[in-house]
């Protein structure tokens, strides 16, 4: 049942049920999953553990509403809902940034309110670009009237992760909905809330019953279940690539369905010598300690030239002792919140501990800050070596590594040398070599002088084990179209 919460001096009434064909519903097996305040480490609520019968449910609801309504729906209309659900994102933001900073330690005024900006955003985009899906007309032959269609899948399971809980929903249910399809969304275990309050926004646009539904459970079994449901048409999922692997499994071991999968990074950060070095410290610190360092393109991998290391260095430590402000997440000078659970911390303290046995030197940070909460403090780790464990293991906490490189091409041979391909930056004042330096790291997306200041109008795309498929732009619905050949005889040909 929902449960009345107050944080920050605001009161709402916080549902805590599956979200099934747009009603509010208890787990079959009526288990529960305490949801916890990293900030604190106290329980915030207990909300219904799903099951696969539960999954079974969903996907059922979500077939019949897109045979019955939604695939019979016009782009126009359903462009105009997506448009409504983003008027109420921004309506409801404060309440949906109160519920995420609490759910996921997320500083609310640096951080929190920020998701909510960008999840308005896609889908006001995604519900323009509603009614403008085509399809190609072939002229070659006189006789024949030859056309493509491109058409939604049908139903469509995403898994979300616990570090964007909003946003990225926002980033699968937007061209999902757009394209035609209906969505069953799994929720993370550590962050399901502000997902079940964003259901009653759902409901309030109009949506459909069943067009989009969410649900709380494990990854062991929910997670799996969507994977390889034979009733699922397509997949998207982000998270870590040893979990994309087991998904990319399940899917061609059941319906062989279609996958989108946005998985790890361990980027690079390419500081060359002519560079502006106070705009590469402060971009260097955005890119790897916003949001506490969970951000899977985060420029983690400081690669800088030896002629300014030192420089660079003594930049960033004094940007981190300026900006990063560890604290309440409901302050305002806020600016570092908690990691997201009491696991994650200890797996962050054991990699500084690792890399310190590598011959790392702790510059900054490295320890757990206050008494309370799971709080990380921003770390900078000086002599890291190219092929270091913290080189080439994604963190995802608030942990830098810097490496020295002497020339252009030991640079982007270092940036390269990882299994990854998500994010990378490069910090140069000659604009030939850092367009030549984007086009020589093998990654998704490249920023320029800036780091992880992403523009949803472009494609987001993983390379090597950083995942398969694009999002946003575009490109992003795309992926959540099927291509159709139709060839009509307009004359006698036998």
């Amino acid at each position: 049942m929902p449960v009345e919460l107050e944080v920050n001096q605001v009161t709402w009434i916080q549902p805590t049920q599956l979200f099934i064909n747009n009603e509010f519903k208890d787990a079959v097996k009526k288990n529960t999953l305490e949801t916890i305040d990293p900030s604190t480490g106290k329980v915030i609520a207990n909300v219904q553990l799903a099951t696969a019968e539960d999954v079974d449910i969903a996907v059922c609801c979500s077939r019949k509403a897109f045979n019955k309504v939604w695939k019979n729906t016009c782009g126009s209309d359903r462009g105009k809902l997506l448009i409504k659900l983003s008027e109420l994102t921004e309506k409801y933001g404060e309440l949906l940034a109160t519920i995420e900073a609490m759910d996921s330690g997320k500083p609310m005024y640096t951080n929190a309110l920020g998701d909510i900006e960008e999840c308005a955003s896609i889908y006001r985009y995604y519900g323009g670009i509603a009614d403008k899906i085509e399809g190609k007309v072939s002229m070659d032959d006189p006789l024949a009237l030859s056309y493509t269609r491109r058409e939604p899948f049908g139903v469509v399971g995403a898994i979300i992760p616990w570090n964007y809980p909003l946003a990225t929903a926002s980033w699968k249910i937007a061209p999902a909905l757009a394209a035609g399809n209906c969505i069953v969304l799994k929720v993370a275990e550590n962050t399901p809330l502000s997902m079940l309050y964003f259901a009653n926004l759902v409901v309030e646009a109009g949506f459909p019953p069943g067009v989009i539904n969410i649900i709380t459970g494990t990854g062991q079994e929910v997670g799996a279940k969507l994977s390889s449901h034979m009733d699922v048409d397509k997949l998207t999922f982000t998270g870590s690539t040893a979990v994309g692997q087991k998904i990319l499994q399940a899917a061609a071991g059941s319906n062989l369905k279609d996958c989108t999968l946005e998985l790890g990074g361990k980027s690079p950060l390419i500081v060359f010598e002519d560079c502006d070095l106070d705009q590469a410290a402060k971009w260097a610190y955005e890119g790897i300690m916003y949001n506490m360092g969970q951000i899977c393109c985060g420029t983690s991998r400081l690669l800088v030239h030896e002629s300014v290391h030192d420089k660079f260095v003594e930049f960033l430590l004094d940007v981190i002792a300026r900006k990063s402000v560890a604290g309440d997440v409901f302050d305002k000078n806020t600016t570092h919140g908690p990691q997201i659970s009491s696991a994650h911390l200890q797996k962050i303290k054991g990699y500084v501990e690792c890399a310190k046995n590598e011959g790392a030197i702790v510059a900054c940070g490295g320890a757990q800050w206050g008494e309370n909460g799971y709080y990380f403090l921003p770390t900078i780790l000086l002599n890291v070596k190219p092929g270091d464990t913290v080189d080439q293991e994604e963190i995802f906490g608030p942990v830098a590594s810097v490496t020295k490189f002497k020339t252009y091409e030991e640079a982007i041979s270092i940036a390269n040398n990882t299994k990854y391909g998500l994010g990378g930056a490069v910090f140069t004042n000659d604009i030939a070599k850092g367009h030549k330096a984007a086009n020589d790291i093998v990654t998704g997306y490249v920023w320029i002088n800036s780091s992880n200041d992403q523009d949803y109008h472009l494609p987001f795309t993983g390379h090597k084990m950083s995942g398969i498929g694009s999002e946003l732009g575009t490109t992003g619905i795309e992926g959540y179209l099927k291509l159709k050949s139709v060839q009509v005889n307009l004359g006698k040909r036998i």
